[in-house]
C-alpha cells in the first residue's frame, strides 16, 4: 500500500507574537515530505488541541519563545489527555534553557528542540517516532 504522509500541527501557543522560526520549520517539514497545518500566531491550548483532532494529525509541534514552556506543555499535555489523544507525538521548540529540557520531558513532552537544533534533527526524531506504513 506504500507510506503515508506524515502529518504535524504546528503552533504558537500565548502571546508569543514572533513567528519567523516556527515558518521556517514548517517549510524544512513540508520540504521533506511531512504534510504541515500552521495554526498561526497566539493560539489557545484548546484551540490546537481540537484542531489537532480535527486534522487528524500525528504530531503537534509547539514553538514558544516566551519563556512559559513548562506552564504551557502542562496545559497541553492535560488537554490532551482529557481529549484521549495521548498517542500523537508532542514537540516542543524556540528558547527553551538546558535546565527545563528534562522537566519539559517529565511532563510529557516527546522532544524538546533548542535555537541549536537543526532541520535535520527535527525531521529524522519525527520519522523514527511516527509508523507510516
Amino acid at each position: 500500500m506504500g507510506e503515508r504522509k506524515i502529518r504535524v500541527l504546528m503552533a504558537k501557543v500565548g502571546l508569543d507574537g514572533h513567528d519567523k522560526g516556527v515558518i521556517q520549520v514548517t517549510n524544512a517539514l513540508k520540504d521533506a515530505g511531512m504534510e504541515v497545518i500552521y495554526t498561526g500566531l497566539r493560539r489557545k491550548v484548546i484551540q490546537v488541541i481540537n484542531m489537532a483532532m480535527q486534522e487528524d494529525v500525528d504530531v503537534i509541534g509547539i514553538s514558544i519563545l516566551s519563556g512559559a514552556h513548562l506552564s504551557v506543555a502542562g496545559k497541553i499535555i492535560d488537554k490532551m489527555k482529557a481529549n484521549d489523544i495521548t498517542n500523537k507525538t508532542l514537540i516542543m521548540g524556540g528558547v527553551i534553557p538546558d535546565e527545563d529540557i528534562q522537566p519539559l520531558k517529565d511532563l510529557g513532552v516527546n522532544e524538546v528542540f533548542t535555537q541549536s537544533s537543526t532541520y535535520e534533527e527535527m525531521i529524522d526524531f519525527i520519522k523514527k517516532a511516527v509508523p507510516t506504513e
